[in-house]
């Protein structure tokens, strides 16, 4: 596949956050369908958004080092590994959750062959620290920093998979059930000194 130009490029970093959706000319927005970086929605009112390949060009073009405050404008769920707060507070930043938590079943429903709002995406699937803390967040759960001592997302070396910390058993319970919820499924395991954690992965079926 030959590698997106620049302007291609510049229209996938510019794509929504929680939903991939694309703007642009409709002879670029083809033109990224042909590269199989987009496809075009059948039902009306026929929005164009990024393919699994075309959010692995926006991932590889961003490439953080490690998770890190999104740019202003942009949506990032709370991992609980931050080391500055991420976005705004209080209502405003429930509604951006929750805008985001809507977005992401959308895609969901556009994007699973059978249309299931229930299973997880190939988006989640490709972004699994961020998809797994949006999931939490939207069900009401503390992440850690910003004055809480809650749950903490970080990834494994397994393949889809993350580690889920919380610093008590009743709060790991809950992040399990909002998971769960979501459409994850869970394991629960022990470190050597005894600290409960739990690996997550979006669930197929």
């Amino acid at each position: 596949m030959k590698p997106p130009t620049a302007v291609q490029r510049r229209i996938i970093e510019a794509a929504e956050p929680g939903t991939g959706r694309l703007s642009g000319t409709e002879a670029q927005l083809s033109g990224l369908v042909r590269a199989r970086l987009a496809f075009r929605h059948p039902r009306p009112p026929h929005a164009y958004f990024l393919t699994p390949a075309g959010h692995r060009v926006r991932e590889e073009g961003a490439a953080p080092a490690a998770p890190e405050p999104a740019p202003s404008g942009v949506f990032a769920a709370r991992t609980g590994t931050e080391t500055a707060p991420v976005g705004s507070e209080g209502p405003a930043r429930a509604r951006e959750v929750r805008g985001a938590w809507e977005g992401l079943i959308e895609l969901r429903r556009m994007t699973n062959t059978d249309g299931s709002r229930e299973r997880p995406c190939a988006w989640e699937r490709g972004h699994l620290v961020q998809a797994a803390a949006l999931a939490l967040e939207a069900a009401g759960c503390d992440p850690a920093g910003a004055g809480h001592d809650g749950y903490r997302v970080t990834p494994t070396p397994q393949p889809e998979a993350v580690t889920v910390r919380a610093p008590t058993p009743e709060a790991l319970h809950a992040c399990v059930s909002a998971l769960e919820r979501a459409g994850w499924q869970t394991s629960e395991h022990a470190e050597r000194d005894g600290t409960r954690y739990v690996l997550a992965s979006p669930r197929r079926a």
